[in-house]
């Protein structure tokens, strides 16, 4: 795989194009040495009427609410943002592709106290490839409950998506694939399951689609796509609420959602076959068509490109042509 600084191409920086070989920030950058800062990931996907990005407002507006919370005063609109998203794709050339505005402190200063610091903002898109294993999408993930919490409501922001969250993602996610597994589980203070490394869980049981409720997990907009999917498109009853892991080793189906991730599903959480009982076969082999994973698979491909048919109409708002 090309580093990434190893590339032509562009990038959007304080509102010009700067060429992607250039792109130049000093060692004593501010976010660099504190984590304050906060970013988005957004995707793009080609379909038969060209090329949209998915859900752009929704993810312009949750960045605008991490820097307003991290009171980092944004220099931009939401307007500018989206528009440089959009410009980002073409030209570079790219149909399809994963996004990332991030909002960063500049090297005016360092320390707790640090005063002046100027509000940077960036924009680069590349194309993405696998997020992880291609079969994963179909056969599902192996995962490990993390020993590593997730932050507690009043020791972070948890509703911000900022830099220094994802330290506690990296180790959690390390020892889980360090330990041969693909994913891991992350519980909250008092031991509720809250979402994966960088990703929300579901879980079905007796026809109920259940996830957790919004306290220590981000608020996901790939969460709430599948969400409304379930209740407007399927009309599968969606509960949120406080979910224990034991409740994940006895769902009939449990998977995760995320910008990068979409919908992948779980197959077993530490040795237990997620859809079976003691003594059920543990196949590995691809998940039911007819299971509520796999038809929202579907459905989450069809509104991402744009394969709008009448069931899905009512969700062309969340499509931003390029």
């Amino acid at each position: 795989m090309t580093p990434l600084y190893d590339r032509d191409g562009w990038l959007w920086h304080d509102g010009e194009w700067l060429p992607w070989r250039d792109a130049r920030t000093h060692l004593l950058t501010h976010t660099l040495h504190y984590g304050m800062g906060c970013f988005e990931g957004v995707r793009a996907y080609q379909g038969p009427g060209g090329t949209n990005l998915f859900r752009v407002a929704e993810h312009t507006r949750r960045l605008l609410d991490s820097a307003h919370a991290l009171d980092m005063a944004m220099p931009f609109t939401d307007y500018d943002l989206i528009e440089a998203q959009r410009q980002c794709l073409s030209r570079n050339g790219l149909a399809n592709a994963y996004l990332k505005p991030t909002v960063y402190f500049g090297a005016e200063g360092l320390g707790l106290r640090a005063k002046g610091l100027t509000v940077h903002v960036m924009v680069a898109a590349w194309d993405l490839g696998d997020y992880i294993s291609p079969e994963a999408t179909s056969i599902g993930l192996r995962a490990l409950t993390s020993s590593w919490a997730r932050h507690h409501v009043n020791i972070s922001l948890c509703r911000a998506k900022t830099n220094g969250h994802y330290v506690n993602s990296m180790l959690a996610l390390n020892t889980a694939v360090k330990a041969g597994f693909d994913e891991t589980i992350m519980l909250d203070p008092e031991g509720y399951v809250a979402e994966a490394s960088a990703a929300n869980v579901f879980l079905l049981r007796d026809g109920v689609l259940h996830t957790p409720e919004i306290t220590s997990c981000l608020q996901g907009i790939t969460r709430d796509s599948v969400i409304r999917l379930a209740r407007e498109v399927l009309g599968i009853e969606v509960r949120e609420r406080r979910i224990t892991r034991d409740e994940l080793y006895t769902a009939d189906e449990a998977f995760v959602t995320g910008t990068a991730a979409e919908i992948l599903p779980l197959r077993e959480l530490d040795g237990r076959h997620i859809g079976g009982r003691i003594g059920a076969p543990k196949p590995h082999k691809p998940i039911a068509d007819d299971s509520l994973t796999a038809r929202l698979q579907r459905l989450y491909r069809r509104v991402t490109r744009g394969e709008l048919g009448d069931d899905l109409q009512p969700l062309r708002s969340w499509l931003t042509r390029v």
